[in-house]
């Protein structure tokens, strides 16, 4: 069952309470998110991204995820 994105937003909220966070995409399989979160600084895009996947739970693992792919942009605030 594909994923809504309010469904990814309250995965990300759980492991980034504090983070701006934007969740875009309509068909539930193809995605986008925005993470913004102190907890990136310091660390590099492969190191931030990881946190992100961790966050998600396994819902992108392997051919049977119920996330297919993820367009996924990372930072610390300025």
């Amino acid at each position: 069952m594909p994923m809504q994105a309010q469904e990814i937003e309250d995965l990300l909220r759980e492991s980034f309470p504090n983070a701006e966070i934007q969740v875009g995409g309509h068909d539930g399989v193809h995605m986008s998110a925005m993470v913004v979160d102190e907890s990136f600084r310091g660390k590099n895009r492969v190191q931030q991204q990881r946190a992100v996947y961790a966050a998600l739970k396994g819902k992108m693992d392997g051919a049977n995820g119920e996330l297919h792919a993820l367009a996924l942009t990372t930072k610390a605030p300025e």
